[in-house]
């Protein structure tokens, strides 16, 4: 017979009170948020009336010249800085949990960019890559190497803006590297030392597969903060030089400082949908190989 006091206190909606907080937050700040920005994008508004208009914000901004270049330039912005963050991220996170000197004073150093301003970093390395009076292409020029005219030119423009999203960024993925290294047991380290497995073969058959979640952790949150990046963007080149350099962000941006406010929210509805359709199946599919194994 099941004791009467347990099966009040299984039936207790007590612990449910303390969702109560999370979900008005979450309600004020995004949920509603959401739906009124799903609303003005089928309107024609300005901070003093709307024209409810269907869908036409939608066929206006997918016929806009600028999206179709904005979205390759997204997507690429967002995989090579995902990518980029990936590789490094482990490599210098290995770095730091080795035992090296110095080791405390290196990892404040790698985690220092993720600390500055955005738009701080972004003005100061438009002064770094200027193509002729910029300090990296002076020192490239004493190596006898000619940089390439970083943010002007439209072959790198992009890269260049990517690269250094990757510099300020790195410091949080290694953190997160860090993190799921030194949650391994050490025992499996030391046993793999014992069999006489080298350092190339304990990283490849310990380190690597047992930080899969911080990998997985690193791609999801790089790749949705890449496919939503617009300020450092906007502060190194503004979507130049052309447009050779604009994302999605940039492009609603530009449409929203045209006065086109219901053809900017649309552009946001869009982007929103855009991160959602690539984000959530990439969580299910990691999660579907975890349960898996």
């Amino acid at each position: 017979m099941k004791d009467p006091g347990l099966v009040m206190l299984r039936k207790s909606p007590y612990p449910y009170w303390f969702l109560i907080p999370g979900g008005l937050v979450f309600t004020v700040f995004f949920l509603v948020p959401s739906v009124m920005a799903f609303w003005f994008s089928l309107t024609r508004w300005t901070l003093f009336d709307q024209e409810f208009i269907g869908l036409d914000n939608y066929v206006q901004f997918f016929r806009e010249p600028a999206l179709a270049s904005g979205l390759w330039h997204t997507l690429v912005y967002a995989v090579v800085t995902s990518g980029l963050k990936v590789i490094l991220g482990m490599a210098l996170a290995v770095l730091l949990t080795a035992p090296i000197l110095g080791r405390g004073f290196m990892r404040s150093v790698a985690f220092f960019p993720v600390l500055v301003s955005t738009i701080g970093v972004g003005l100061t390395f438009q002064v770094l890559m200027h193509p002729t009076e910029g300090v990296i292409n002076q020192i490239l020029g004493w190596a006898g190497i000619t940089g390439p005219a970083w943010l002007v030119d439209p072959d790198w423009a992009l890269l260049s803006v990517a690269f250094v999203d990757v510099w300020q960024g790195v410091g949080l993925a290694t953190v997160i590297y860090m993190a799921g290294i030194l949650s391994i047991p050490g025992e499996y380290f030391e046993a793999a030392k014992v069999d006489g497995a080298s350092a190339w073969h304990r990283f490849r058959r310990i380190t690597l597969p047992l930080a899969k979640p911080a990998t997985v952790s690193v791609i999801l949150l790089s790749l949705i903060g890449g496919l939503r990046k617009f300020d450092l963007i906007w502060a190194m080149t503004k979507g130049g030089p052309g447009f050779t350099s604009d994302v999605m962000a940039s492009v609603i941006y530009k449409q929203y400082q045209a006065g086109f406010y219901g053809l900017s929210t649309a552009g946001n509805v869009v982007l929103f949908l855009l991160v959602i359709l690539i984000a959530l199946p990439l969580f299910w599919f990691f999660n579907r190989k975890d349960d898996n194994q």
